[in-house]
């Protein structure tokens, strides 16, 4: 009998076929690399919960991977509060509470810590079901669950000194909201627990067959395996409702599309291009959007950081602190000059917004991918940093985004439906290649530097890793430099 964690069911409610893979062929099912970003979320969580436990007096901490049974043995003490308690159903379905408080009435209230600043109703973070999944295990272990609550950071919170958990978390009791899903949850959990003990399933297809590729599960090429290259899934912004139409009729590639199928413009053009296996090129709208900037032209691009727990003071849960610039910028004769900012420490970094207003002055148009992003750390170091308003506001208002003319007027379909640098830059400049460098994405980026200023025991050279991460950086404002010249050779 394979044993039902709450982690496995939310992945059960996503696609069964991927978790029956994982609990019944676990040397078939993809290994994937653990992820920084996730390693992040995890060491966050319990940044959160070593917070929400001082919330709760007259509490137990009970041993890491302590037993149902020494959980059963231990709620008989006088305590109210019980962190980390473990449930087994007979069937195998196992759950471990974040905080069980022991009410006088000799019901349970149950508590569940989470790191993000609201109540996750989504598919794939669904609060409210894990919290049923919680109650479903207690109930059928023969305790009554009267009371459930989500703890979750205010985001209002601004660290001023030294936390205080009352102020950085929000505890919102979710009881009617639990009750009104509970019996179609415990439906789902008996399915799951039967699901993953069947001898065999259909290993042809998974569930997210159905789904748009951001919601295909982590086994979808070994369900999958009739999925063509340049398939309907790599349609820019397709929804599900359209995939489910296309496979139904069988017509996963991008060249099965009937004609005449509901597509937007932008879609019927990535179509094309497929079919026609070239780029399709708005020559005379790109040149229409170039003529608009005025020189020089400086390409931006920040990294960041950010933490559940504020590390600083002025900043809330999950806000951006930007540690890091580049620009590079271009004269009207064709000189490219290059400036380039690394903090030294986790703080509001006043030298680097003097540095770059030295470099560029109000000058010329700002160029960067995905533009939202750079504006809202700018929107951001506004209001931390005021004296440069008048510097940042002027660079948002002469912002430009180079990622939107791949969106509308340059679509090839070696992009693979993507706008991303990373998918557009190997196509536009091959010449580039961030395969060689020790620091190779943003989420990299952000792990190597919060370490290399934060961890005590960081043990790597500090002056070779800066060097990683300038390299990184450097090289996404000169891949935009390489992409402008490109476009304006059309």
């Amino acid at each position: 009998m394979h044993q039902l964690t709450k982690t496995n069911f939310i992945q059960y409610l996503n696609c069964p076929e991927s978790l029956w893979l994982l609990k019944n062929k676990p040397d078939n099912y993809p290994k994937s690399e653990f992820s920084l970003f996730l390693e992040k979320l995890i060491k966050e969580g319990y940044e959160v919960e070593t917070y929400a436990k001082i919330l709760f007096a007259n509490s137990l901490d009970l041993p890491e991977n302590a037993t149902p049974e020494y959980t059963k043995s231990q709620l008989k003490s006088n305590h109210d509060f019980y962190f980390q308690p473990s449930f087994i159903t007979t069937k195998g379905v196992f759950a471990r509470v974040d905080v069980l408080e022991k009410l006088e009435d000799g019901s349970f209230h149950i508590y569940e810590i989470k790191s993000s600043t609201s109540i996750k109703k989504d598919k794939k973070h669904n609060h409210l079901k894990d919290a049923c999944f919680q109650k479903y295990v207690l109930q059928e272990n023969g305790y009554t669950v009267s009371k459930a609550s989500i703890i979750h950071l205010d985001k209002t919170y601004i660290k001023q000194g030294e936390i205080s958990p009352n102020e950085l978390l929000e505890i919102d009791e979710i009881t009617d909201a639990l009750n009104n899903l509970y019996s179609s949850v415990v439906n789902d959990i008996n399915a799951a627990s039967n699901f993953i003990n069947k001898e065999v399933i259909n290993e042809n297809k998974c569930s997210c067959k159905y789904n748009t590729r951001s919601n295909h599960c982590d086994s979808f090429t070994y369900f999958n395996k009739d999925i063509p290259i340049y398939s309907i899934y790599e349609i820019g912004h397709i929804r599900a409702k359209k995939i489910n139409m296309l496979v139904d009729n069988n017509q996963l590639s991008i060249l099965d599309i009937p004609v005449g199928f509901d597509l937007n413009d932008n879609q019927q053009l990535q179509v094309e291009s497929v079919r026609q296996q070239q780029a399709l090129i708005d020559k005379p709208a790109i040149k229409k959007e170039l003529e608009k900037l005025k020189f020089p032209l400086h390409f931006i691009d920040y990294e960041t950081y950010a933490s559940a727990i504020p590390k600083i003071d002025g900043l809330s849960p999950h806000r951006h602190l930007t540690f890091q610039v580049s620009i590079h910028t271009l004269s009207e004769s064709g000189t490219l000059t290059h400036s380039e900012y690394l903090a030294e420490a986790m703080e509001l970094n006043d030298d680097m917004l003097i540095q770059i207003h030295e470099f560029t002055g109000f000058t010329g148009t700002f160029i960067s991918w995905h533009a939202s992003f750079e504006v809202s750390r700018n929107n951001d170091m506004i209001q931390w940093l005021p004296k440069h308003t008048d510097y940042l506001t002027y660079m948002n208002e002469h912002m430009f985004d180079l990622e939107t003319i791949f969106k509308k007027q340059y679509i090839d379909y070696r992009f693979h439906g993507s706008s991303s640098i990373k998918k557009v830059q190997p196509v536009i400049v091959p010449n580039l290649s961030y395969s060689k460098l020790d620091v190779q994405n943003g989420t990299m980026a952000l792990d190597t530097w919060g370490r290399m200023v934060s961890d005590s025991n960081f043990k790597e050279d500090i002056l070779q890793t800066r060097k990683n991460l300038l390299a990184y950086c450097e090289l996404d404002t000169l891949a935009m430099v390489e992409i402008y010249k490109e476009l304006k050779q059309l």
